[in-house]
């Protein structure tokens, strides 16, 4: 069994709630505020699994009107590092070492991303976690496809 996790533990309690999960999503980027760049709104969030949804406004467009790449990666690192906070033991960290990113094709609605890690490691050492990352549009295209691989270890014991 996992030790709790604060993240989780305030998914669960307040997404349930009426405007829940736009609270959750304003809160997650109050805490990395780069986020806020692409107004993502969470929409399922569990251990193995995160789903977050990016609308199409002219804030994330390139010049051919389409959703900016790097709008995607930041909609990919967000969905891919929350879906690993929740997925991880409470006595370990993340870092993102590195993301290889495939561009399948143009964005030109609006996103969702699906991280999901099936099966669940069982993680008892420092270990390079892959997590794949799909950004759908609304016609159930996959437009990218990213791994990002998160280096997964154990937290320094507080003094």
């Amino acid at each position: 069994m996992r030790p709790s996790n604060a993240v989780l533990s305030a998914w669960k309690r307040m997404s349930g709630m009426p405007g829940g999960k736009w609270a959750f999503s304003r809160l997650v980027c109050w805490k990395a505020p780069y986020f806020n760049s692409i107004n993502p709104k969470f929409k399922e969030l569990r251990p193995g699994y995160c789903e977050v949804y990016m609308a199409k406004r002219r804030r994330v467009l390139n010049h051919i009107g389409t959703v900016h790449a790097i709008a995607m990666c930041n909609m990919v690192e967000l969905a891919g590092g929350t879906m690993t906070d929740v997925t991880i033991p409470a006595t370990y960290r993340w870092i993102p070492k590195g993301m290889t990113v495939e561009y399948l094709a143009k964005a030109e609605t609006d996103l969702r991303a699906v991280a999901k890690l099936d099966p669940i490691p069982e993680f008892v050492a420092a270990t390079e976690l892959p997590v794949t990352v799909n950004v759908i549009d609304t016609a159930n295209k996959t437009v990218l496809r990213a791994v990002i691989l998160m280096w997964v270890s154990l937290k320094k014991q507080q003094q």
